[in-house]
């Protein structure tokens, strides 16, 4: 068995199915399988799954255990000579399991790998590429040092944009979202820390990584991270996770420099309570609008082919929607179209991630959407938008 890939779900079943979806196209000519173990979702996920991929192994969980917890289940049960822990709101193109693996196969010293992970505007996500936040690492990020001076290799290494984008690189922090570990780096390592529920325990494994003596490596095959866009990181709620997994890793690695913890500390529970203030003044001036109301004001572009295109269509009638159409791929964006929504069964995801894919900071771009013909669903990083 080459490849095992392990999702752990909460209530997305929708963007799970895409995922499912993307993965099976990618594992087509490799031995690999798929584990997909539910925390207790209360959207019907595992029964609305097991219909359409019934080949998935599926761990059902009374409860929320955390991702840590629900992973380490699925790990223990894996067969593969890799292991890819895989975010259920992602989408994974047709070659990308290959060239990763076969860039693995050729460097036996790489013990995790990491990927460009691809916004819903077409830009990368920092998190795709990060160093280990050391107590200096982490000073500069949280006192803003490296926002400030983003290529300095001394400030910037939290997101370390000094690499290159186009060509492996060695890294130091694999995110979690798409994070391939070579089987025998667990059995060497130990598995994913249960002290971590949620946040910091890719940035802990990466540590452990390295400690054990292997290199960690970005290497530019491209994921979608769908809800990386609307992860309510205003929220109190992501705040205080967030920081407390921090907290803990710090706490783990760097507890023999008594000052520079205190210091970190203080610096990681006050942006916290930073961002909590911000986000209380935010909610008193924002009006409060259904998703359906705001999709209302924005455009739609529909990209695809016959039949499809036409259920494209007939949502956005339904819904009320603004849209055009381009039969077949547009030779450049619409800049008055705020999603461009693709027909999945037309595009290989491979071909439409590449499609939107740029490098610009300054680019102001569409957000992508997907049409997803088995279950006639149109995905945003902000709505679902379905038959009534």
């Amino acid at each position: 068995m080459k490849l095992t890939v392990v999702i752990v779900n909460y209530n997305v079943k929708y963007y799970l199915e895409q995922c499912l979806y993307s993965v099976e196209r990618a594992l087509q000519g490799m031995q690999g399988e798929v584990y997909v173990v539910d925390n207790a979702s209360s959207d019907d996920s595992v029964a609305y799954l097991r219909r359409k991929f019934p080949w998935v192994y599926y761990i059902e969980n009374t409860k929320n255990l955390g991702f840590s917890v629900a992973n380490n289940m699925a790990i223990r049960k894996a067969r593969g000579e890799y292991v890819l822990l895989l975010n259920p709101d992602t989408i994974v193109g047709e070659d990308t399991f290959k060239q990763c693996i076969a860039f693995m196969d050729a460097h036996q010293e790489v013990g995790g790998m990491g990927v460009r992970q691809q916004r819903v505007d077409g830009s990368m996500a920092p998190e795709s590429r990060r160093g280990i936040p050391t107590p200096w690492t982490a000073f500069c990020k949280m006192s803003g040092l490296g926002s400030r001076f983003p290529q300095s290799t001394v400030f910037g290494r939290y997101y370390m944009q000094y690499l290159p984008l186009d060509k492996p690189c060695e890294i130091e922090v694999i995110s979690g979202a798409c994070m391939f570990i070579r089987a025998d780096v667990f059995r060497k390592c130990g598995l994913l820390d249960e002290t971590f529920f949620m946040y910091g325990e890719d940035v802990d494994m990466s540590y452990r990584i390295l400690k054990a003596g292997y290199k960690n490596v970005f290497y530019p095959a491209t994921i979608l991270h769908y809800k990386g866009e609307s992860t309510q990181k205003s929220s109190y709620r992501y705040a205080i996770v967030f920081h407390k997994a921090m907290y803990i890793f710090f706490k783990k690695h760097f507890s023999y420099n008594f000052l520079l913890l205190m210091v970190v500390s203080l610096l990681i529970y006050g942006k916290a309570f930073y961002t909590y203030l911000k986000n209380q003044f935010r909610k008193k001036d924002e009006k409060e609008e259904s998703i359906m109301e705001v999709m209302r004001h924005k455009k739609f572009m529909l990209v695809g082919k016959g039949y499809n295109l036409q259920q494209m269509e007939k949502l956005m009638v339904e819904h009320n929607l603004y849209y055009s159409v381009a039969n077949g791929l547009p030779q450049k964006l619409d800049p008055t179209a705020d999603y461009i929504v693709f027909d999945t069964d037309a595009y290989s995801f491979a071909e439409i991630l590449e499609w939107f894919k740029h490098d610009d900071p300054q680019h102001k771009a569409p957000q992508l959407g997907t049409y997803i013909s088995i279950s006639q669903t149109i995905l945003t990083a902000n709505s679902i938008i379905q038959y009534k």
